[in-house]
């Protein structure tokens, strides 16, 4: 079983299209309405949002590939790119999703331990995410990689006021 990662280009952007809208179905659908899915999906996903995301010099896209199949996905942020105002000195992990069908097989720590590595190579002194507060599997996989709530923010899904908690990972 081979696992590797690959940068994203604009030139992936159908395929970043794809894999964003299977992963965030899979994993939010059965708690939203169908109106604030398509809503945020559309609004989130659409080609133009991905291309200008792709294109910020601040936020790097990644696929994971699980036996030369992709499996998932990693978005980072750094600068002003990131979603809240946490400084110079951190590095936001926006997303990391996984397909349900290769779940449980290392590639979240895989794909974390990236953003981390990018983090330091960049001499960052911390790495934040935001996840959603009854998202209890990932707060647990955040906690046992390190990471502390350290705050919450508001997040819409549709017109449907959701709060994430703000985790936190001090590097140095």
């Amino acid at each position: 079983m081979t696992t590797n990662i690959k940068k994203c280009t604009l030139e992936d952007v159908r395929k970043l299209q794809e894999i964003s809208y299977q992963t965030y179905n899979e994993t939010f659908k059965h708690h939203n309405t169908p109106e604030n899915m398509n809503a945020y999906l559309e609004k989130a996903f659409n080609l133009k949002q991905l291309e200008g995301e792709l294109s910020n010099t601040s936020s790097q896209f990644f696929f994971v590939y699980f036996n030369n199949e992709v499996a998932g996905y990693l978005k980072v942020n750094t600068n002003d790119a990131q979603s809240e105002e946490m400084g110079d000195e951190s590095l936001e992990v926006e997303r990391i999703y996984i397909k349900n069908t290769f779940q449980k097989h290392g590639l979240g720590k895989y794909m974390l331990n990236k953003a981390i590595e990018i983090a330091m190579e960049r001499n960052k002194k911390k790495i934040w995410l935001g996840v959603w507060e009854n998202n209890e599997n990932a707060i647990a996989f955040y906690k046992k990689m390190g990471f502390v709530q350290t705050g919450a923010h508001s997040f819409y899904m549709g017109n449907e006021e959701q709060i994430d908690f703000i985790m936190t990972k001090t590097l140095i």
